[in-house]
């Protein structure tokens, strides 16, 4: 049986489409086969960063509703084997995902998958709740700021009470904490909280550190997870997320502000 794994958030815009993206890819060169689902009906952005939105035929809701089954929606990337793409709908709303229907889809998708990734919509309407509910784990994506922090913490609140996994008295299910666009150099100058500030409030283990880079932008816009790009400090933060997921140890990098070079330190530049 598959791991579902729910990549949520309290706020939108911190990268949780970004970070499935790159989670299942890194799971799935890893050699695990790997389903990324995205539970964001009505935008559906998953299959743009994904680089997949021209091969959308069916999609998410088509499945649950028995308009098209999962081998004719589920969209294989071409460049990393055993990695595969559900997209949503872009228009149905969010009442579209039942929870009959969303369990059946990943009870099928567990029959092929080693891991499930499901890619949820900010805040704590319905479709976040159906990416979370049937979860094993949790991925909780925040940015190092004081509004995303707070809602990242009632999100987790959500995961020790409104997920199967609660309701079945095993308590909240495993989280652990995926921290981005990271700038040392602003938390140096108190523009930011840093690591220990975040872990302090959240308290859940740390995933990773994503620093704030313009190669998660570039790679948006191609269409290609960002994780892909091996010179880029962001695509070598989520390769070590996605190897400490699972169960490498791996120190974490892009934490200290760079040192100046000469003119740097002679001009302040």
């Amino acid at each position: 049986m598959a791991k579902i794994v729910v990549v949520t958030s309290g706020k939108g815009g911190v990268g949780k489409t970004t970070t499935s993206a790159a989670i299942s890819t890194g799971l799935a060169r890893a050699g695990h086969r790997t389903a990324v689902v995205d539970f964001d009906v009505g935008l559906r952005n998953l299959d743009l960063i994904m680089g997949v939105e021209r091969r959308v035929v069916y999609d998410f809701v088509n499945v649950i509703n028995g308009d098209a089954n999962l081998k004719q929606t589920l969209i294989r990337d071409k460049r990393v084997d055993g990695l595969y793409i559900l997209p949503a709908s872009q228009t149905r709303d969010k009442d579209a995902l039942t929870t009959e229907g969303v369990e059946r889809v990943l009870n099928e998708l567990s029959e092929d998958f080693d891991y499930i990734i499901c890619d949820s919509p900010a805040g704590i309407e319905r479709g976040a709740l159906m990416a979370a509910y049937f979860a094993d784990e949790a991925i909780v994506v925040t940015n190092p700021e004081v509004s995303s922090v707070r809602d990242s913490d009632r999100i987790l609140g959500i995961l020790s009470s409104k997920t199967r996994h609660a309701e079945q008295g095993n308590g909240p299910i495993p989280g652990r904490l995926l921290l981005t666009r990271y700038s040392p150099e602003r938390v140096a100058r108190g523009e930011m909280l840093s690591v220990e500030d975040v872990q302090e409030i959240l308290a859940v283990d740390l995933l990773g550190v994503i620093p704030e880079s313009r190669a998660v932008l570039n790679a948006s816009n191609a269409g290609t997870p960002v994780i892909l790009d091996e010179d880029s400090d962001a695509g070598q933060a989520y390769a070590d997320a996605a190897a400490r997921f699972l169960g490498e140890e791996r120190e974490h990098r892009f934490l200290d502000v760079p040192r100046k070079g000469l003119f740097g330190r002679l001009f302040g530049s």
